[in-house]
């Protein structure tokens, strides 16, 4: 084989490997997107939060342990730093949200009280903002990670440090609730 046909071959290879690297790398930065995007909502989850919990101290000072454990649940999901940090703190708190709520319940005049429908309502707002940008980050993460598996490309990803990440995945305590919602039949 001549001398150019190696430097042709040479330069295919070089090319595919370039044009492997940047694919990843832009689909990294998607999933780096998607989950600024979470970040965002997960932000303004948390600030809503105090307000929320200063709501309810007024109606349930009976109620100190599970305000106590919404607050250090939050106050955990803000110093998590990382996706898999901050998706395990982020299922903590969304456990001890689903317990403030159940505590509500059980006061009437606490119900009735308009700053705290429209709070509640802002949070199940941003709990579906949650979920929607969730799911986009999910999808990243799904074509993202069976980029780096895949062949040819496993090759550059193992070469240029692509690892796989983390899927935004319910908790167990979500799950549970999923498990025994009540079924509706006519």
């Amino acid at each position: 084989m001549s001398i150019l046909g190696l430097l042709g071959i040479l330069a295919l290879v070089i090319i595919a490997y370039i044009s492997l690297y940047n694919g990843l790398v832009q689909k990294r930065i998607g999933c780096e997107n998607a989950w600024a995007q979470i970040d965002v909502q997960l932000k303004r989850r948390h600030d809503l939060i105090p307000n929320l919990v200063e709501t309810v101290k007024g109606y349930a000072k009976h109620e100190k342990e599970t305000l106590e454990a919404v607050i250090a649940a939050r106050n955990a999901a803000v110093r998590a730093k990382g996706p898999e940090q901050q998706i395990a703190a982020e299922n903590q708190l969304s456990g001890t949200l689903r317990q403030l709520f159940a505590v509500a319940e059980a006061y009437p005049d606490l119900k009735a009280n308009q700053n705290f429908a429209q709070l509640q309502t802002e949070l199940a707002t941003t709990e579906n903002q949650i979920a929607s940008v969730r799911q986009s980050y999910n999808d990243c993460v799904g074509t993202y990670n069976t980029a780096i598996q895949q062949i040819p490309a496993n090759f550059v990803a193992s070469f240029g440090g692509f690892t796989a990440k983390p899927f935004f995945e319910i908790s167990a305590a979500e799950r549970a609730v999923a498990e025994i919602a009540p079924k509706v039949s006519f």
